[in-house]
């Protein structure tokens, strides 16, 4: 029996099942303790407490935060595309549980091993956008219309240099596997690629956070000036599903940033997976501060760091890091 039982757990589409299962975990959980966390972050750089009534110091608010958005009724606004309305915080979230499989957390905790892990994470996590652009388009608003042009326009730019700075830590390392990236840093602080390509990771975060949409790049959302953007419309649950994969997102990107810039799992004295989560959150924490600190750009400037700068610095430091690799060996 414990043969047969032993068998089912290591046969690769169980382990795959319960991996997708610790990732829905992981995602809840995720949700109330940043959503927790962001608002924290807010009141401290604020100069206020944040939310303090419910439970001690605020505990319990991302619970009832979260008993709120599912009590509320779902509405449609009249004359939306009701199958593009409701499908799209569903293609918004669906992507982040399949960006989680290869994501290395330690050696031996990775949900699915991946030789091609990189490419399935930027291809899957650019699906986001069509979501966006489906919320904009069934929304039947002007406002959730223009947020959804801007994500896609935000989308292509901003892509580009995440790719080339991607590409570049791949032409160093000679693989789109995650696990054999962190590996190859796990030789202590000075093998870390934010030491061996500065430039390339300065161009993939700051890519990073307008591919989350996040401030000072929000401008998808910009409630200065489109309400709340493409999602305008939505309440309840739908708005709530949009809330939990922004986050999602946020930690997807802050993963794939440690595991290629900041040593993956490597540190000393606590278990991999405890680094590994660190760093993630310490990014997470990054992401937080610029949303309180930084004021939102106009369009034209946000653009304008992508295709002037970004853009050229990033393709710089590939070709770069391709005649090294060339000549070095």
């Amino acid at each position: 029996m414990m043969a047969e039982l032993t068998a089912l757990l290591t046969h690769p589409l169980a382990q795959m099942v319960l991996a997708l299962a610790a990732i829905l975990a992981f995602l809840g959980v995720n949700g109330l303790v940043l959503l927790y966390a962001e608002r924290k972050v807010a009141g401290f750089i604020q100069r206020r407490p944040g939310p303090y009534e419910v439970g001690p110091h605020g505990l319990l608010q991302p619970f009832a935060d979260a008993g709120k958005l599912m009590s509320k009724q779902l509405v449609a606004p009249m004359g939306a595309d009701r199958l593009l309305f409701w499908l799209a915080p569903l293609v918004s979230l669906a992507p982040v549980v399949v960006c989680f499989l290869p994501i290395p957390f330690s050696p031996l905790l990775t949900g699915m091993d991946v030789n091609l892990g990189l490419l399935l994470i930027l291809a899957f996590s650019g699906l986001n956008t069509l979501a966006l652009c489906l919320a904009g388009w069934g929304s039947n608003s002007k406002y959730s219309l223009l947020g959804a042009a801007r994500a896609v326009a935000q989308s292509v730019a901003y892509e580009i240099p995440l790719l080339l700075a991607v590409l570049a830590v791949a032409f160093q390392v000679g693989s789109l596997d995650l696990s054999a990236i962190a590996a190859t840093q796990a030789k202590g602080l000075l093998s870390w690629n934010v030491f061996v390509q500065p430039l390339a990771f300065a161009v993939f975060f700051i890519s990073a956070v307008a591919e989350t949409n996040r401030a000072p790049f929000d401008l998808p959302e910009a409630e200065s000036e489109l309400t709340a953007g493409f999602h305008t419309e939505y309440s309840g649950m739908g708005f709530g599903i949009f809330f939990l994969a922004e986050y999602s997102y946020m930690v997807v990107v802050c993963a794939v940033a440690t595991a290629l810039f900041l040593g993956g799992w490597d540190g000393p004295l606590v278990p991999g997976p405890w680094w590994f989560l660190g760093k993630v959150f310490a990014l997470v924490f990054a992401l937080m501060w610029f949303r309180w600190t930084f004021p939102r750009v106009r369009f034209d400037q946000l653009l304008n760091v992508c295709w002037k700068w970004l853009i050229p610095l990033g393709l710089a430091n590939l070709v770069a890091t391709a005649l090294l690799v060339k000549w070095v060996g």
